[in-house]
């Protein structure tokens, strides 16, 4: 298994924060990594999510919602073809540090096979990406 794992602080208190980051029809104005989500927002639900990471190609997932807490998290599970190949479980989680201030925690967990493989090609992308969407995150919460 491998993490990739981000936070940023936040100016802004959890409701504020939950509220762009649950609004999947504004991701194409302010979020530079996952560019559109469709899809329920239901644990069960089906996501279409296109992410542009970093200097990379942009790809469309089909993950599984496993997690959908207001203010609290959102998670998604996807996999490469089938499960246990190259999985990701991708969470993003917003933490009270008071009332006005918010850790945003972004990151996934890659399991599988090909991880080992592909992790090289992913990694450093992947990261600036993450980077971007919480910079970009704390930028509209904060405006």
């Amino acid at each position: 298994m491998k993490v990739l794992s981000t936070e940023i602080e936040i100016a802004a208190g959890r409701e504020r924060v939950w509220e762009i980051l649950a609004d999947f029809d504004r991701y194409p104005e302010w979020n530079p990594f996952v560019r559109k989500i469709e899809g329920e927002k239901v644990v069960g639900g089906r996501l279409t999510v296109h992410i542009k990471p970093g200097d990379g190609k942009g790809i469309t997932l089909k993950p599984e919602i496993v997690r959908f807490e207001k203010h609290e998290a959102f998670v998604w599970k996807g996999k490469l073809l089938i499960g246990g190949l190259f999985d990701g479980k991708h969470e993003f989680r917003l933490e009270p540090i008071d009332n006005d201030t918010t850790r945003f925690i972004h990151r996934e967990e890659f399991t599988g096979i090909l991880v080992p493989i592909l992790w090289r090609m992913l990694e450093e992308d992947t990261r600036k990406g993450f980077i971007e969407m919480n910079k970009a995150l704390k930028t509209a919460a904060e405006a």
